[in-house]
C-alpha cells in the first residue's frame, strides 16, 4: 500500500518508517508542522527528518512553514494543558493538510508518527485522524512493541538531534 506519513520529527519517523516498510508499504514522508516554535527549532527538526528520510530512501515533501496558520487556530488556547484541547486542534490541522497531500499524490492511505510518542495519546490522535480522513486514515499506535524505544535507539545510532518539548510555543514551558 502507498502511505503518506505525516512526520512530526525525524526521531519519531525513524521507528515508524522502518515498521511501515517492514510491513511492505511504500512510504512518502510529509513534514507539515506549523506549530513548531521557534523557527530555528523547526529547521533543526526538518534537518533531522530529511536525514531519516534519506536513511530509509523515501521522498519527503515539505510544504512552506507558516506558523501564523497554526497560531490562528490554537493561539488562544495557551492555557490548555499538554494533550488537551489545543493538541487535538493541532492534530486536526496537520492531519487535514496531510489528507490534502494524499489526494494530490493518489496514495492509498495516510498515518502519522505522532502515535509513537509516549507523550501523545494514540486514541486521541487516531480519533482525530479518522474524523478527518475516514477509512483513508491508518489508525495505529506505533509506540507498541517498543516502537518508541527503537526510534530512540536509531536516533542514538545515527546521532540525531533530539528535541525536549512537543514543539509549540506553549509546550516549551511544560
Amino acid at each position: 500500500m502507498r502511505i503518506v506519513l505525516h512526520i512530526c520529527c525525524g526521531i519519531c519517523a525513524a521507528g515508524v518508517i522502518e515498521r511501515l516498510q517492514t510491513e511492505g508499504h511504500e512510504v512518502t514522508g510529509f513534514f507539515y508542522n506549523p506549530n513548531i516554535h521557534p523557527p530555528a527549532e523547526y529547521k533543526k527538526r526538518l534537518e533531522v527528518a530529511r536525514k531519516v528520510a534519506d536513511e530509509f530512501g523515501i521522498p519527503l515533501e515539505v510544504p512552506p512553514y507558516d506558523p501564523g496558520e497554526w497560531y490562528e487556530i490554537a493561539g488562544g488556547m495557551g492555557n490548555e494543558p499538554e494533550d488537551g484541547a489545543r493538541c487535538a486542534v493541532c492534530y486536526r490541522l496537520r492531519l487535514a493538510r496531510t489528507l490534502q497531500f494524499l489526494a494530490e499524490t493518489k496514495a492509498d492511505a495516510y498515518t502519522t508518527t505522532l502515535t509513537i510518542s509516549p507523550r501523545k495519546k494514540a486514541d486521541i490522535v487516531n480519533k482525530v485522524g479518522q474524523e478527518v480522513g475516514g477509512e483513508r486514515f491508518l489508525a495505529r499506535d506505533f509506540k507498541k512493541q517498543d516502537g518508541y524505544k527503537h526510534s530512540i535507539e536509531l536516533a542514538k545510532k545515527w546521532d540525531l538531534y533530539r528535541q525536549h518539548y512537543c514543539g509549540c510555543i506553549f509546550s516549551i514551558r511544560e
